[in-house]
């Protein structure tokens, strides 16, 4: 009993955060106007009509430039509280932040010398 004390506020936040969305999509459901026409049912994307078939393959190559931001966008976020507390890790933090960078150029060399980053 002491124990589910003790995560009463986490289970209590939990159902919150499951309660809330499903509140107000019963509520946009119930509320929300309902005045389908063939015109307001067409797909469109920014404002333009479709033409043709919407359904067309992108490059393999869109995926993996996609793919090489994340990449480095998370290598930003692991470097900023690096930077930060940079004095007080002393060389051990620095020659640790040097091998995950050193990791990280070699996989861009990698991907240089493979041509991932030519776009056609």
């Amino acid at each position: 009993m002491e124990l589910a004390l003790k995560y009463l506020p986490v289970i209590v936040l939990f159902l919150l955060a499951v309660m809330i969305p499903m509140i107000m999509l019963a509520i946009a459901g119930v509320t929300g106007p309902r005045q389908p026409s063939p015109r307001k049912m067409t797909p469109f994307e920014s404002g333009i009509e479709s033409l043709g078939d919407t359904r067309h393959r992108f490059s393999v190559r869109f995926f993996l430039v996609a793919l090489l931001f994340i990449i480095f966008d998370i290598e930003a976020v692991f470097i900023f509280p690096w930077a930060v507390l940079f004095r007080g890790l002393g060389v051990f933090g620095f020659v640790e932040m040097t091998i995950f960078l050193g990791i990280l150029l070699l996989g861009l060399f990698y991907i240089w010398k493979k041509g991932a980053l030519e776009w056609e």
